[in-house]
């Protein structure tokens, strides 16, 4: 559907509709506020009045200051985005191609493989921390980005699947045999019915960036290095088991929400359209 057309959908929703809509976006906007307007303050004033904008006594630079000084925090921010991108890259790349295989070909035995991997949605890596150390510590991947970058991989690999599957299975196939009676190969073929599916793709890119951009436990116990420490972890610094720098603590993560919102933001309208794709007519 257009854009015009979503408009008039949405100026024709009654009052009320638009209301709880508007409602739902300040609540979830309201931490996101939170943070942005502490980050810019000083301790007392964070805990004097957490919700109240900086003024001439509370505004304050010291957590900035503070997590630059004690901390590495720009090798923190450059390790989580080269361990999300490659990790949304290799989960696009291997899970588009592997639902394309699955959608377009049949071969005995694949609707098994389609349970076998829709199986791994409700059954969460983290189950096997204690044999993902051993194998990595085998191979020698510990306290590597590479470790992270599989884990993260085989993690949203069975959720891309699933749902490319089902965009991939709603193309229609004179498209398929129009590209091989042109003499195209299987893998143009396949390159060619990507941007098919764009926006279940950006919907894909968008919902596993965020477990991996935010994650703490694999990084803790597959990377804990100091060089090797991603932005979540690296904020753990400043957490103390008595006392904490709460300034340092909410600047970092007002740093460390820029990028999901920047990728959120390309994403943006491939998410909105993977999402109401089916459901608006």
């Amino acid at each position: 559907m257009s854009s015009n057309g979503l408009r008039g959908k949405w100026r024709k929703q009654p009052f009320h509709i638009h209301g709880i809509l508007i409602l739902y976006s300040l609540i979830a906007l309201a931490p996101v506020a939170v943070i942005c307007i502490n980050a810019f303050k000083t301790r007392s004033g964070i805990f004097s009045a957490p919700l109240a904008l900086p003024n001439g006594e509370t505004f304050s630079l010291i957590g900035f200051q503070t997590v630059f000084r004690f901390s590495q925090y720009p090798l923190y921010m450059l390790n989580s985005l080269i361990v999300t991108l490659a990790s949304i890259a290799l989960i696009l790349f291997l899970g588009s191609m592997a639902a394309w295989a699955l959608s377009e070909y049949r071969f005995r035995g694949r609707e098994a493989i389609g349970v076998y991997l829709a199986i791994g949605i409700m059954v969460p890596v983290r189950l096997g921390t204690v044999s993902l150390i051993q194998i990595f510590n085998s191979i020698g991947l510990i306290n590597t980005l590479a470790a992270l970058i599989i884990v993260y991989t085989a993690q949203g690999l069975p959720l891309c699947i699933f749902l490319l599957r089902q965009f991939f299975s709603q193309i229609p196939h004179a498209f398929v045999d129009a590209g091989r009676i042109a003499g195209a190969n299987e893998f143009k073929i396949y390159k060619l019915m990507l941007p098919l599916v764009r926006p279940a793709l950006g919907t894909i890119a968008v919902f596993t960036m965020l477990p991996i951009w935010n994650d703490l436990w694999f990084p803790l116990i597959l990377a804990p290095a100091e060089n090797k420490k991603t932005i979540i972890l690296g904020t753990r610094h400043f957490l103390g088991q008595f006392i904490s720098d709460w300034n340092a603590v909410i600047a970092a993560l007002f740093l460390s929400m820029i990028p999901t919102l920047i990728i959120y933001c390309i994403f943006s309208r491939q998410l909105i359209s993977g999402l109401t794709k089916g459901g608006v007519k």
